[in-house]
């Protein structure tokens, strides 16, 4: 592991830009991308039953929007957007709930408060309080508390480790050790440094070489949960993300927790979402399995 975590120490702050300032990759992200996912999210919200805005901490954007199927029984799927923890909002990626629901599953989107306003490490800490939430006031928000399935995409796939590495105990007597019944971490951010040291990325984060250690799945945060995972890359991701799947795998993979990885084919970071949200897609039917 050791050689792992260390061969950051070859490569410039440019290099490490290169491989995770994905908007530069992507022109019309900004102009295309992001646009097109709100007004299908702005559709989603019109025509699948849900409840808006449920605030579940103090912080300014502490708070999810849950969509809901007929089956109180069904599983929810309960999704942390990405967005290297500075930008974004959950109003984005309301698109994704409207195939799973109509597959008989409920999605809640989580929305959290940003850096540099807060830390990575608070940023996790109100994913905590999402889910604890979650399962606290299941029965008036409509689901099933015991079959909650937790994914992320990018700082979202950080967010989801960190939650699979929650000793739910310590945030409640009343949480109960299993509360995620399966993990889905898609282009996972399992160890922070190289993101620390990217210089346009780090800028709005400010990450301290002290958080991106303390705050690192591969580092200090393993799972502790045998809850089933998925962890995902895209086909035409960069080789750190396909990396930064692969060593978690590597790491916390074993016979009692098992991991599958799974690459979207041909699609890069941004394009994986949109196969996700494919009803005919394997990788939405991959995670509909899972869902049970």
């Amino acid at each position: 592991m050791s050689d792992v975590l260390t061969f950051h120490e070859k490569f410039s702050a440019k290099e490490f830009d290169d491989q995770y300032n994905l908007r530069a990759g992507r022109p019309d992200y900004e102009v295309t991308v992001i646009p097109r996912w709100a007004e299908r999210s702005e559709a989603a919200r019109a025509t699948v039953s849900n409840q808006l805005d449920v605030r579940y901490g103090n912080g300014r954007k502490q708070m999810l929007d849950v969509f809901t199927c007929t089956d109180p029984m069904a599983p929810t799927l309960v999704y942390f957007h990405g967005g290297y923890w500075q930008r974004g909002d959950k109003s984005i990626y309301s698109f994704l709930a409207e195939p799973f629901v109509a597959s008989g599953s409920n999605v809640v989107v989580v929305g959290y408060d940003l850096c540099p306003s807060v830390t990575i490490t608070q940023i996790s800490g109100q994913a905590r309080e999402a889910l604890a939430y979650l399962w606290r006031n299941a029965a008036a928000l409509a689901i099933n508390r015991d079959r909650l399935t937790v994914m992320g995409h990018s700082a979202g796939g950080h967010i989801t480790q960190m939650m699979l590495a929650t000793r739910w105990s310590l945030y409640g007597a009343d949480l109960p050790a299993d509360l995620i019944a399966a993990g889905i971490p898609v282009s996972p951010l399992s160890y922070l440094e190289p993101v620390r040291r990217t210089e346009n990325l780090n800028a709005g984060i400010r990450m301290t070489p002290e958080e991106a250690n303390r705050e690192s799945p591969m580092i200090n945060h393993p799972p502790v949960t045998n809850a089933p995972q998925m962890v995902v890359v895209g086909g035409a991701e960069t080789t750190e993300f396909h990396r930064q799947s692969q060593m978690y795998i590597d790491a916390f993979a074993t016979a009692e927790r098992p991991m599958e990885l799974y690459i979207v084919p041909d699609v890069d970071h941004f394009d994986e979402l949109n196969t996700l949200a494919d009803p005919n897609s394997t990788f939405f039917t991959k995670t509909r399995a899972i869902l049970g």
